[in-house]
């Protein structure tokens, strides 16, 4: 004998009543009851609903767990479970990687400015002919031999701070930099002074640029490529204008069309003391006994032209001028330099770079010295002409062979005896990159200097150099 489902409940409820005893049906009313047995209706249909998404879910399990049976679909569905789960798994890691490095590179100023740290560990280990000027980089060769020179050093380590605000001013981007090294002070290695070498405060705007801080002269916007001369610039006093000084520019970029365009350059520059002192390697100040140029603002300009083709190629060309006029004495001495720079880079494997210049009292723009000298109480500006030119061969991503040289050549009749007619400078090497921030180069050279009534003067100059950037 069989019963259904609702059989089976209502022989339950009767039970239960009966259970109860007599008392309990008489003390029900008909509706009561009625609204019992319309409550147990509903359980049971829900029961069924329940069971037949039982049924369904198994249903599905089984599918999947039998995909043969089923056709290719499951099979498909399958294999790209496996496939989805390494490319989710190799997203995480790329974030996790991204994650930790931003850890590690944000640094963060007291105004919640985000900062960048930049610059490179450099090691020298140099060699000196006897006309060294007891210097370890030496600008010139000195006029009486001394001790060949060999040193080991890290002072021309660069240390850079490089700065973005996330506000804007007047609509331009904010940025600035901040380089130091360690060339000031004596060779000694617990001697070595921390000074500024470039610093930079930058508005930005998309054609107009304007700039507060110490960089090169704005006629001299570029060096030839070297690690064993960083403490100053390759071939000074022999061509290259490098001397960083205070300096206001502004800086106007004109498109002619998508591959050409012009750049428009001005600003006032701080000029120096009198001279670069011949038989040191940093910067300083006249003695007591010298003859003091009490240094005035100039004023600089530079006009460029550029022009590109292909991916790599491109030409750059620019014209410039400074102008300022210093007292010496009760004099008043002007400085007038005019300057022609450029850049080609006819295909990927070859570059050509180098300035010239011509003027008078050029040594406060950190060129040779003297800028002028004094006959019987009357100055006169030293007129110079000089400039440098560098061949670039990149020969791999990671191999670069450089080949540069320059001069400065000063009037005769300007000077007196034993004073520095003319100092050249030629050197070359090759830099490979160990790995993409590890540099080692191997450079060597010759200064050769000429003293007015006396004759030339020559010192070698070998280096090995590593760097390591960061």
């Amino acid at each position: 004998m069989t019963c259904t489902a609702t059989e089976f409940g209502r022989a339950i409820l009767l039970a239960a009543v009966l259970a109860g005893g007599v008392p309990a049906i008489y003390g029900q009313s008909p509706p009561a009851m009625q609204e019992i047995l319309e409550r147990l209706d509903r359980l049971e249909k829900n029961n069924e609903a329940l069971l037949e998404q039982v049924r369904a879910l198994r249903q599905e399990i089984s599918e999947l767990k039998s995909p043969v049976a089923q056709g290719a679909p499951a099979p498909a569905a399958e294999e790209q479970a496996p496939q989805e789960q390494p490319a989710v798994a190799d997203r995480l890691a790329v974030q996790e990687s991204r994650t930790e490095e931003l850890a590690q590179t944000k640094v963060e100023a007291s105004q919640k400015f985000p900062i960048r740290i930049s610059g490179m560990a450099l090691f020298n280990a140099s060699l000196n002919g006897q006309y060294n000027n007891n210097a370890d980089n030496p600008v010139t060769a000195s006029l009486t031999p001394e001790d060949l020179t060999g040193e080991g050093t890290l002072r021309q380590s660069i240390i850079g701070l490089l700065f973005n605000g996330p506000r804007t001013f007047l609509g331009a981007k904010v940025s600035g930099s901040l380089y130091m090294d360690f060339f000031g002070g004596s060779t000694g290695s617990l001697d070595h002074l921390f000074r500024i070498r470039t610093a930079a405060v930058k508005l930005d705007w998309t054609n107009t640029s304007f700039m507060v801080g110490q960089d090169k002269p704005i006629i001299s916007p570029r060096d030839p490529d070297s690690l064993a001369q960083v403490g100053v610039s390759p071939l000074t006093g022999a061509g290259n204008l490098w001397l960083w000084q205070p300096q206001v520019r502004v800086e106007q970029r004109f498109a002619l069309g998508d591959t050409s365009g012009l750049v428009a350059q001005a600003g006032i520059f701080q000029t120096s003391y009198y001279d670069f002192p011949m038989n040191a390697s940093l910067y300083a100040p006249p003695l007591p006994s010298q003859q003091t140029e009490y240094s005035r603002p100039g004023a600089e300009g530079r006009l460029g032209l550029w022009h590109s083709w292909g991916d790599t190629e491109r030409v750059e060309i620019a014209g410039g001028f400074h102008y300022n006029r210093n007292r010496v004495l009760d004099a008043g001495v002007p400085s007038e330099v005019y300057s022609l720079d450029w850049f080609l880079r006819p295909m990927a494997k070859l570059e050509f770079s180098g300035l010239f210049f011509h003027g008078q009292n050029v040594s406060p723009l950190g060129a040779l010295e003297p800028g002028f000298t004094v006959y019987y109480q009357n100055v006169i500006p030293v007129v110079s002409t000089g400039g440098w030119a560098q061949i670039r061969v990149p020969i791999t991503s990671r191999l670069a062979f450089d080949i540069y040289g320059g001069q400065q050549d000063q009037r005769n009749s300007d000077l007196y005896f034993g004073g520095i007619g003319k100092n050249q400078g030629y050197f070359s090497n090759i830099m490979y990159r160990l790995a993409p921030n590890v540099i080692v180069s191997v450079e060597g050279g010759q200064i050769r200097t000429t003293y007015l009534g006396i004759g030339n003067r020559l010192n070698n100059h070998y280096d090995l150099a590593l760097a390591y950037l960061f």
